[in-house]
């Protein structure tokens, strides 16, 4: 199912009474989700990705603006009558059933000839179960399991109706980080597997990135970029978007770009031709620095993070870094010398990004073909 949002706006009122202000959660949000892809709606806290899945399940209206479901206007429809399943951080099971009667619930809800006979009951549930993994269970209460299973219990619900949209908000927030991999990748299997048009709200950059075919950047209810994640991460369009995506975060730099060169301190550190003269911030992906010892970019070393194949050189440069270490990704077989007090860097072009001092926005740059 195609999912369209047009010009989708909402507005709650100020807590204070006096200021008469609004509160402006979701901005003008245009977006159309394909038909069977799992999006992920991604942000920092307050930015308005909830809202606006609770736009999209039809849980608060929209102040202005307009939600298609195919070409069917649900804009006003009633939550219940949208055909959406949805999954909440908290898993809201009914502790005094089982994890048949759990799942079974939202069937015997239905009403007319939308509720199936009872054997056709019995065969979903066991259908959704075992896109779940958890048809072993179906006897147990939720209290005699852990958080993943009644995670798995709480997705098998929303999907036993074969909703036309699912809908998911920080669904692995409870969970531990062994558990969140393994959960991620269950409901990436179960959305392929159902083809379910899939919307997956989540603060978290890795787990939005890892699992979604297309990501949706928010910041204080506006979308910043939205695109396939490797093309978001590779091709930020703005200093916000490019320091919230990645792992290490990116690494930012006052800097000066004066004649085609790209100057940091009182070192030219690369070329980039077709760049405007003047101040810019530079971002530098952690992965983009070479250990090389007649590099041209220069930083304190404080020490090494052993991270396996690769490790992580941390290194300070005072004078211009954003932010107090900078983390340099190489392979473990480029070590620098324990005893070295500075190590010094080459820069790959495409993974130095420049942004205005004052809009931010992504300068552009020629950059030689990998």
């Amino acid at each position: 199912m195609k999912v369209v949002l047009q010009n989708l706006t909402k507005k709650f009122p100020s807590r204070n009474k006096k200021s008469g202000d609004e509160v402006i959660a979701v901005n003008n949000f245009n977006f159309e989700i394909p038909d069977g892809k799992l999006i992920g709606l991604l942000g920092p806290s307050g930015c308005g990705k909830s809202t606006a899945l609770n736009l999209i399940s039809g849980l608060i209206e929209p102040t202005s603006g307009k939600i298609f479901f195919g070409d069917d206007d649900v804009t006003h429809l009633p939550p219940e009558n949208r055909g959406v399943g949805l999954v909440f951080q908290s898993y809201a099971l009914y502790p005094h059933l089982t994890v048949k009667q759990n799942i079974m619930f939202p069937l015997q809800n239905l009403k007319g000839s939308e509720r199936p006979s009872r054997e056709e009951m019995e065969r979903r549930v066991l259908e959704a179960a075992r896109l779940v993994q958890i048809e072993a269970l179906m006897d147990r209460k939720p209290g005699e399991m852990s958080g993943g299973q009644q995670q798995r219990v709480a997705i098998a619900r929303a999907v036993v109706k074969m909703p036309k949209v699912l809908l998911l908000d920080e669904p692995l927030s409870n969970l531990d980080a062994r558990l969140r991999l393994q959960t991620r990748e269950e409901i990436r299997r179960i959305q392929r597997d159902t083809g379910i048009t899939t919307v997956f709200v989540t603060h978290d950059q890795e787990e939005a990135m890892s699992i979604s075919d297309m990501i949706v950047v928010m910041k204080d209810g506006v979308v910043q970029q939205i695109g396939r994640p490797q093309d978001v991460y590779d091709s930020p369009v703005n200093l916000f978007v490019s320091k919230f995506l990645g792992t290490p975060p990116i690494n930012v730099f006052e800097g000066k770009v004066g004649g085609g060169r790209l100057h940091i301190g009182g070192e030219a550190v690369l070329d980039v031709p077709g760049a405007p003269d003047g101040s810019v911030f530079v971002g530098i992906r952690p992965e983009g620095f070479v250990l090389d010892e007649n590099g041209p970019f220069t930083c304190q070393l404080t020490g090494v993070e052993v991270m396996g194949r690769d490790i992580s050189v941390v290194c300070r440069h005072a004078a211009n870094a954003q932010t107090a270490a900078i983390r340099a990704i190489i392979s473990a077989e480029n070590r620098p010398k324990d005893s070295a007090k500075d190590v010094r860097f080459a820069l790959k072009p495409y993974k130095v990004f420049l942004f205005g001092r004052d809009s931010e926005e992504r300068i552009e740059f020629q950059t030689p073909k990998r």
